[in-house]
């Protein structure tokens, strides 16, 4: 566990980040004033993130070693949320210990985010502020218009899917098709939507939104959105 929040630690700190504390094997980190200027903070905190999940396949070759096993049982994977807004930042705890932390409707985004990767197949998910505070640096694709548990306004949520310039042909093709596969979904356009969706399978079989939203679209043939549905989705479970 050392070994890995280490390794995993390492990208948050080399991009000007603070960590906040260990939850289990959860690191929660944030950027912000006074540390970082209001306009890096987005590009900031995803650069780490795509470190992050660089450093993936150095940890699973590593692991076996470390715990003493050929074979790890499970494959070992990480997820990301990262969100962008106001939060109440101090020093939070009781008259025996306290602690400077960050609280509020961001933080518990960022967390709903970390947890909707598990739903999605995706590793690291951002907000919609993040996505548009973020300027060029990373290659993002829309996954959905997505209401987490505890919000009532959906909002458009974003995966980071490399760096700038390093999204590989497959990637973009991978993006391209799902794009124009929520574009019909929205749309209601269900056979059109399937195509584009199947296409992008085709180019990675194994892609957990393009899988997703061919179940919905099942459920929705059979019963379909009201006349004013607006494209989003209600998430009912953390």
């Amino acid at each position: 566990m050392n070994c890995y929040l280490t390794m995993m630690s390492e990208p948050v700190r080399e991009h000007r980040g603070v960590i906040d504390k260990y939850i289990g094997d959860a690191i929660m980190a944030y950027w912000g004033a006074p540390f970082i200027d209001e306009g890096d903070q987005a590009r900031l905190a995803c650069l780490a993130a795509a470190d992050m999940v660089q450093r993936v396949p150095t940890l699973r070759q590593e692991l076996p070693e470390l715990l003493g096993v050929r074979v790890i049982p499970a494959e070992c994977d990480i997820r990301i949320g990262i969100a962008t807004g106001e939060v109440l930042a101090g020093s939070i705890g009781s008259e025996l210990m306290m602690s400077f932390t960050v609280m509020g409707d961001t933080v518990n985004l960022a967390s709903r985010l970390e947890a909707v990767n598990k739903v999605y197949g995706c590793r690291i998910l951002i907000s919609q502020a993040t996505a548009a505070a973020l300027g060029n640096a990373l290659e993002l694709r829309e996954i959905d218009y997505l209401a987490v548990v505890g919000q009532s306004v959906p909002q458009a949520v974003f995966e980071v899917m490399a760096k700038r310039g390093e999204l590989t042909e497959q990637q973009e093709m991978l993006r391209s098709h799902y794009r124009d596969g929520l574009a019909a979904y929205r749309d209601c356009r269900w056979d059109k939507a399937e195509s584009h969706f199947r296409e992008a399978l085709k180019v990675s079989p194994e892609d957990g939104p393009s899988l997703l939203l061919l179940q919905r679209i099942d459920q929705f043939r059979s019963s379909p959105p009201p006349a004013d549905w607006d494209g989003s989705w209600q998430m009912e479970h953390k």
